[in-house]
């Protein structure tokens, strides 16, 4: 325990919390709290896209894919840019005809409010499991710090994000995911020149290692339904998944609809990519130094592999420094659970409970905000032993994924398609799934583009059995 580190560490907890809860000034009504009054620009939501879309997952779990693998994973960010731009041509248009506040209010619009409800329900199960996942990588990182229980590390810092998430509503969600990522982007690459300077020889070093070890090798054009990295699974698979999270998923869709117009919106979402392609090359690269680093010193790596990174930053950098890079590895899972707080109130609210009067509205709102971060606490209690941080929380969001997706597609490229139909098909593509998941080998990478295909086909042919009415 250092006390350099310590101090900048609780100076930026201490800050980011002041910041967001400021905007709680602002809220007046379920507009301001859950769209930050659709006055946010372009800029700041793609950067809250990409906060959103990666976290500490991301921050502590690819390091340690090209670490114990190569560059394979960067397959899967071709089928974001693809994602992209389909959700552009195809779900931003209906989005924005009329004023929305969650995604499933096009299902209500499109099939009828018992498909709301299922699609609302779907979206609060998924990513209540998948925080979990999120919340025990943080727990990683604070235990690294302080030497804290997993239960003490999940509790302080929910407690920390749900009071300016409490407070500030969207905006603050917003504003603090552009601080935050501007500071963990920072801290990876202090970090990222912090282990060159540990290797003799530095990058050139590195790069001869990891060339020996065909650790810069990215593509593999082989088809393979087992296999999680390959050209098709990432371009494919990729594509599918992205599609599902940011065109159906309210944790997204929130902050698509957050932007003042449709042309806002697109560019957001596209600006945000090139983000995500340098995010995710810059944590592979500093997970490839890390390999070269242990090789040349002939040590072990811990025993769990999603610790190498922060275990290294508390190790080797500087007194301060150090403080500085955990720091924004904090900032990363306070914006995503903020996010997630808050994308999980806006659904409880919107498509459940559905309130008269703006102040009833928001004090509803804010008590569900309460209500998901004891959830949270507990479902991150249960994911501990759940595998890999990184792949255990996309592949738990993959297998609802896929039915979600599906019925989308449904309502926005069918008309025959009913609501009842509907509902079958997601009862049947999310029972495929889960066989999928736990009976076969397919790899992850795989499980929306089969659970998409399957919920879309099943609704067409239940479409003849009980077809749209009215």
């Amino acid at each position: 325990m250092r006390w350099p580190d310590l101090t900048v560490i609780v100076l930026y907890l201490a800050a980011i919390t002041w910041f967001g809860a400021r905007f709680g000034r602002s809220q007046r009504t379920l507009k301001d709290y859950f769209l930050g009054g659709k006055t946010a620009p372009w800029w700041a939501i793609a950067l809250s896209i990409v906060s959103a879309e990666t976290s500490t997952l991301t921050v502590i779990g690819t390091p340690a894919l090209s670490f114990q693998g190569d560059f394979g994973f960067l397959q899967v960010v071709l089928g974001y840019l693809l994602a992209r731009i389909v959700i552009a041509a195809i779900f931003l248009p209906a989005y924005f005809r009329g004023e929305m506040f969650t995604a499933y209010e096009l299902m209500r619009r499109r099939f009828g409010e018992r498909i709301r409800k299922l699609t609302a329900a779907t979206f609060l199960l998924l990513r209540a499991l998948a925080e979990g996942v999120r919340v025990v990588a943080i727990s990683l990182v604070i235990a690294i710090i302080l030497g804290a229980g997993e239960k003490t590390s999940i509790a302080a810092i929910l407690c920390l994000t749900l009071f300016y998430t409490y407070e500030g509503g969207m905006t603050a969600v917003i504003w603090t995911d552009v601080a935050q990522m501007l500071l963990y982007l920072a801290g990876a690459a202090l970090s990222l020149a912090a282990v060159l300077r540990e290797i003799p020889g530095g990058w050139m070093r590195v790069a001869a290692v990891a060339a020996q070890a065909h650790k810069f090798h990215v593509f593999d054009f082989g088809f393979s339904w087992t296999q999680t990295y390959t050209f098709w699974a990432g371009l494919i698979g990729g594509c599918f998944l992205t599609t599902a999270s940011h065109g159906t998923e309210q944790l997204m869709v929130q902050r698509l609809l957050a932007a003042p117009n449709e042309r806002q919106s697109r560019a957001a979402l596209l600006a945000s990519w090139v983000v995500i392609a340098i995010q995710f090359t810059l944590f592979l690269v500093i997970g490839v130094c890390l390999y070269a680093f242990y090789s040349d010193r002939h040590e072990q790596p811990p025993a769990v592999l999603d610790k190498i990174y922060p275990q290294f930053i508390w190790d080797h950098l500087p007194a301060g420094i150090a403080g500085l890079v955990i720091a924004a590895i904090l900032a990363a899972a306070m914006s995503n659970l903020s996010a997630a707080l808050n994308s999980l109130a806006s659904t409880t609210v919107i498509d459940f409970l559905k309130p008269s009067g703006a102040a009833r509205g928001l004090r509803l709102a804010r008590l569900a905000t309460i209500f998901w971060a004891v959830v949270l606490f507990g479902v991150g209690l249960l994911a501990r032993r759940w595998g890999s941080v990184l792949e255990a929380g996309l592949s738990i969001a993959s297998i609802l994924y896929g039915s979600l997706l599906g019925v989308f597609l449904l309502g926005l490229l069918t008309r025959r398609v009913g609501e009842t139909a509907a509902m079958w098909a997601m009862s049947a593509g999310l029972a495929l799934m889960l066989y999928i998941r736990f009976a076969t080998p397919i790899a992850w990478t795989w499980y929306v583009v089969i659970g998409a295909s399957a919920t879309f086909l099943t609704g067409l042919a239940a479409s003849f059995a009980a077809p749209r009415s009215g």
